[in-house]
């Protein structure tokens, strides 16, 4: 385990000491640092990791680190600063790995660079492996695998609603702050960013990321435009069209906010504050301002937000017939720092 030492990091690491069925698995924890290695290893129960020292700006003690293992898993971020050397000693070691970014524009760097190696070679690369976008590509998979074995007809519409409680960590933000600094964040606008080539089908309004509420009877709930949609949604439609699913399938995901007057005035609310949150993080002078306000890198919610924290995340979908499934994903604790551990 990468990043051991940064905040999921460590949360992670004593999770998988703990829970993670490791008889016969030696592991590892790896950083830069070995004093905080030592102090994430002390709070560890059940099966204490080894430690590996590896800097991301190392070449030869990446390779070092990729070669020792079967698989590494990554909580390191900014990932598109901090995460490319990594991913490149694992493909040229044959070593599989998993990561928790969020930075679809990285991704797609990843894919054009070693995809095709490592598929022929059968080494796995898995990024966006904690809450993003985990429960999204896990809630389009079973809808359509749904709709298969019931009615033998691929999903057309896939429509997903998270309820959220939690916080924010410092390293989310930064990433993001980085995206919008390189220029990289206008690469979120594609609704196919990362498709493979050849898979893009028409780009119709369907596939147009939420910017406004809605009522939706079925679910019985105000939506609003949820701020991780245009990360998740690539990532759904990358999946879609390597699995095959209906090459008209559509997906799109939201915020429940509620019935009633509450919910249409926080769906219309939250609806204003993204458009608005959006157009202040492409403009340099206003992004400095919010970064002066944000948690730093390394920080996050307390750990009574986290235990307190919940997500549900309902899905619904239909054949281009009409037939209909439906079903959720829900998990207790912080969705971001406990679910992403557990992810």
């Amino acid at each position: 385990m990468f990043g051991a030492s940064g905040f999921v990091g460590r949360q992670a690491a004593q999770y998988l000491a703990q829970h993670a069925d490791m008889a016969g698995r030696p592991w590892a924890i790896a950083g830069r640092n070995q004093e905080r290695l030592e102090a994430v290893r002390a709070r560890c129960t059940g099966q204490v990791p080894d430690i590996v020292l590896a800097n991301a700006q190392d070449t030869a003690s990446l390779n070092i680190l990729a070669a020792c293992a079967d698989v590494v898993m990554s909580t390191a971020g900014p990932f598109a600063l901090l995460g490319s050397g990594l991913v490149a000693a694992c493909v040229q070691q044959r070593t599989h790995y998993v990561d928790i970014t969020g930075e679809t524009p990285w991704v797609r760097d990843l894919i054009a660079r070693h995809h095709a190696q490592a598929a022929d070679e059968g080494t796995r690369i898995v990024p966006l492996c904690g809450f993003d976008s985990v429960p999204s590509d896990l809630s389009a998979f079973l809808a359509h695998t749904t709709l298969m074995q019931r009615h033998g007809e691929p999903a057309y519409r896939v429509k997903v609603a998270f309820r959220l409680r939690g916080g924010f960590n410092g390293g989310t933000l930064a990433s993001m702050f980085q995206m919008f600094d390189s220029g990289e964040a206008r690469m979120l606008s594609d609704p196919f960013l990362l498709n493979p080539p050849g898979m893009r089908p028409y780009n119709g309004p369907q596939h147009a990321d939420p910017s406004s509420p809605q009522w939706d009877d079925k679910l019985g709930h105000w939506l609003a435009p949820y701020f991780m949609g245009p990360v998740n949604s690539r990532v759904v439609r990358r999946s879609a069209a390597l699995l095959g699913f209906s090459p008209d399938f559509a997906y799109r995901e939201y915020l429940q906010t509620g019935a009633g007057v509450g919910g249409a005035l926080v769906a219309g609310s939250l609806s204003f504050a993204e458009a608005v949150t959006q157009a202040a993080l492409h403009w340099a002078p206003l992004r400095r301002l919010i970064r002066g306000y944000a948690p730093a890198p390394g920080t996050g919610p307390s750990e009574e937000v986290i235990n307190q924290g919940s997500f549900h995340c309902e899905w619904l979908a239909r054949s281009a017939s009409g037939k209909q499934v439906r079903g959720h994903i829900a998990d207790a604790g912080d969705p971001g720092n406990r679910g992403t551990t557990k992810m």
